[in-house]
């Protein structure tokens, strides 16, 4: 398959869907598949693929926002930066999470300097151009977006700019799926494992934790073909009594992943203990800046620490990003939490679970 059209060929997905279907008669018992990232999350909820299956497959999301699995903790120190006179750069699904009834887009209206950048060297670019600045990037994302903001740090070294510096709020996904796996109330049968951030780590970070839990897992492509497949080939692992990574999205990723991206990752990072929403604080699944970076840590140059913040009133994005509730249990959901007025940030992200399920309808 070349070209973008067959991955929607709709009677293709439904033929796959059907061969899915004939495998869960075959197991005879619910199946419930999480889908851990956000985008997949979102293309589910657009092409209805939900409406495929039996009733039997249950599919829920997981932790594949990083907007939403970012704690208020994380985002009041990005609130400090800008309210101590630092320009902040910011990509977009930023702007409106709320804290404490504000939002970025509140401060900037306030007059702060809140600047939204679509990558990294914007922000580098805008610091070349105004030294007498002082600029904070929001370092936010999985090993997807790690390695451009690694790639900046790199060239604001060996360019000589100062002016630029980083709040680190990276996740890496391996550890949260250990997380996540352990948790006994979630029961998950099998994972659709994400592929923009298996382009960059490969097949391998996933194995050990797929044989740790027997649980079956499949690298995703982001079109209908590619979903409905996946779920096809985890439903067949678990009529086979099988618990393997195979990698469906394999026009793109690779078993070593992208070396590249993984060498500049690691060079400017490593790993921490980083807390978690809804999930809580998970061993070594952050980034921050190695020593050798450190004048370019925004944290540690600004002073800025931590403020927990109470969780607004009946919110359940804790619980929806861990896959333990869905957006229309909550309460809030369509009622006081909409896309024009987020009580919490799954409603604000292009990759979060409610705004996923608003925008189909469902």
């Amino acid at each position: 398959m070349r070209f973008i059209q067959e991955y929607r060929d709709g009677e293709l997905v439904r033929r796959i869907a059907g061969k899915a279907n004939e495998l869960l008669e075959r197991l005879g018992r619910g199946v419930k598949i999480m889908e851990v990232c956000g985008t997949h999350t979102m293309a589910i909820a657009r092409h209805g693929l939900k409406s495929l299956f039996k009733d039997s497959l249950d599919l829920v999301s997981g932790p594949g926002c990083p907007v939403c699995v970012t704690p208020d903790s994380g985002f009041s120190m990005v609130f400090q930066a800008a309210e101590a006179g630092k320009t902040v750069a910011t990509f977009g699904d930023m702007m409106r999470v709320p804290l404490n009834g504000r939002s970025l887009t509140t401060l900037r209206s306030e007059g702060l300097d809140v600047r939204v950048v679509y990558s990294p060297y914007d922000a580098l670019r805008m610091a070349e151009k105004e030294p007498r600045k002082e600029f904070v990037m929001v370092g936010i994302g999985f090993e997807t977006t790690s390695p451009l903001f690694a790639s900046t740090i790199l060239q604001c070294r060996s360019r000589g700019i100062s002016n630029l510096r980083l709040i680190s709020l990276f996740k890496l996904i391996p550890p949260a799926l250990s997380k996540l796996l352990e948790a006994k109330d979630l029961k998950i049968d099998g994972l659709m494992l994400p592929g923009h951030v298996s382009t960059i780590i490969g097949v391998r970070p996933y194995v050990e934790i797929v044989e740790k839990h027997s649980i079956p897992a499949v690298i995703t492509g982001f079109e209908p073909v590619d979903i409905v497949e996946s779920i096809r080939m985890i439903l067949k692992q678990l009529v086979e009594n099988r618990s393997e990574v195979e990698n469906e999205y394999s026009r793109t990723v690779r078993q070593e992943g992208n070396v590249k991206a993984v060498r500049l990752m690691r060079e400017v990072f490593k790993p921490v203990d980083s807390e978690w929403r809804g999930l809580g604080l998970i061993e070594g699944s952050g980034l921050a800046l190695r020593e050798e970076f450190r004048s370019f840590d925004a944290v540690e140059e600004y002073g800025l620490k931590p403020v927990e913040t109470a969780k607004p009133a009946g919110c359940l994005c804790g619980e929806v990003v861990r896959g333990s509730r869905k957006p229309f249990e909550c309460s809030l959901y369509r009622k006081a939490c909409r896309p024009d007025n987020p009580i919490g940030p799954c409603m604000v992200s292009s990759e979060g679970t409610c705004a996923a399920y608003f925008y189909a309808g469902m």
